[in-house]
């Protein structure tokens, strides 16, 4: 982009100080880019729009039939006109809830551990690993989460509702956990254990985006901290989480838009219930994703009518949740200049 410097207007004083305008010019490179960026983003919103108006073209029946009894009932016979996905959201939801409540943290330590303590020889490595483990397919997290870490997990399960049962969704009912020889089974295909499932597999998602926030922290301000005498503790507290919020933000809305629809990995955990189930611990537990999965290939008109209603709440769900992290992210430092 070249910039056209005009001359001063004649007629003016001498020495008075008058800005020079300045045109920029702009080459066909420059115009063929924003072109491009331009319809890249009309391209995006389009996609979506026309994904919103399919969802919402296709549940038309269904809604008609259930009414606003939709959001309200638990119970899914599409057939006999009495469904709803009043269970399957609230499923959704706690299971998404669990997977970013243990994802932050693990995230938020690796994050800075690669940023900020890891030698410089190995931190390469640990990024390549970490960026690896995003690239495992959902089967896979699937099949060790139901057939190995299912089965690690029951002891700690039973221990939570152990001393924690006093507080409702950490009650397990129909089972006596102070009673070791109380039958496995109910603390099994779990909302925790699916949510533990998760965690992992949107982990290096929201560590990814964070690693990239924390390393763009200000030298200056970094520099800064230790001058001030500072301990590298300090400096991560004063500084780099500070700068950092946004992209924590983000990246944690991330991956929650990404627990909201996993699938494969969650059917293939869980134990379906058509009823809202609060008890995290307890057997049984479902999501609208899940729930897709499961009764799309035997649903009848009405049915893949209703399973549309149900993918375009948890389509409004995800918009909704990406707008408000948007809207957190633009009122953040995160990318902010550095004055030092």
């Amino acid at each position: 982009m070249t910039v056209t410097v005009l001359p001063a207007e004649v007629g003016t004083e001498a020495g008075a100080d008058q800005p020079r305008p300045l045109r920029p010019r702009r080459g066909p490179a420059d115009l063929v880019f924003r072109g491009g960026v331009r319809a890249a983003g009309v391209l995006v919103l389009l996609v979506m729009t026309m994904v919103g108006v399919f969802l919402a073209y296709r549940a038309t029946l269904a809604l008609r039939v259930a009414g606003p009894d939709f959001l309200t009932t638990e119970t899914w016979e599409p057939d006999s006109g009495n469904f709803g996905i009043a269970a399957v959201l609230t499923g959704t939801v706690l299971i998404a809830a669990v997977a970013i409540c243990v994802a932050v943290p693990l995230a938020t330590g690796t994050a800075l551990y690669i940023s900020e303590f890891a030698p410089r020889r190995i931190r390469r490595t640990l990024v390549s690993l970490v960026d690896l483990m995003a690239a495992v397919p959902s089967v896979v997290y699937g099949l060790w989460g139901a057939f190995l870490l299912q089965g690690q997990v029951i002891g700690l399960s039973r221990w939570l509702s152990t001393w924690l049962g006093w507080i409702p969704p950490f009650r397990v009912s129909g089972a006596d956990p102070r009673d070791p020889l109380s039958p496995p089974a109910a603390y099994t295909s779990s909302t925790f254990i699916a949510g533990l499932v998760v965690a992992l597999m949107i982990t290096p998602i929201v560590c990814s985006v964070m690693r990239e926030v924390f390393s763009q922290a200000p030298v200056g301000e970094r520099e800064g901290a230790y001058a001030l005498g500072a301990t590298r503790w300090g400096m991560i507290r004063a500084v780099v989480l500070p700068f950092g919020k946004g992209g924590m933000i983000g990246g944690s809305m991330l991956g929650l838009g990404r627990a909201l629809g996993e699938t494969i990995a969650v059917y293939m955990i869980i134990s379906p219930v058509f009823a809202i189930q609060p008890h995290l611990l307890a057997n049984g537990a479902n999501s609208v994703s899940a729930l897709i999965a499961l009764r799309y290939g035997d649903a009848s008109t009405i049915g893949i009518s209703a399973l549309m209603a149900a993918g375009l709440a948890l389509f409004t769900l995800t918009l909704v949740v990406n707008f408000v992290a948007s809207s957190i992210i633009a009122r953040s430092r995160s990318g902010a200049a550095s004055d030092a």
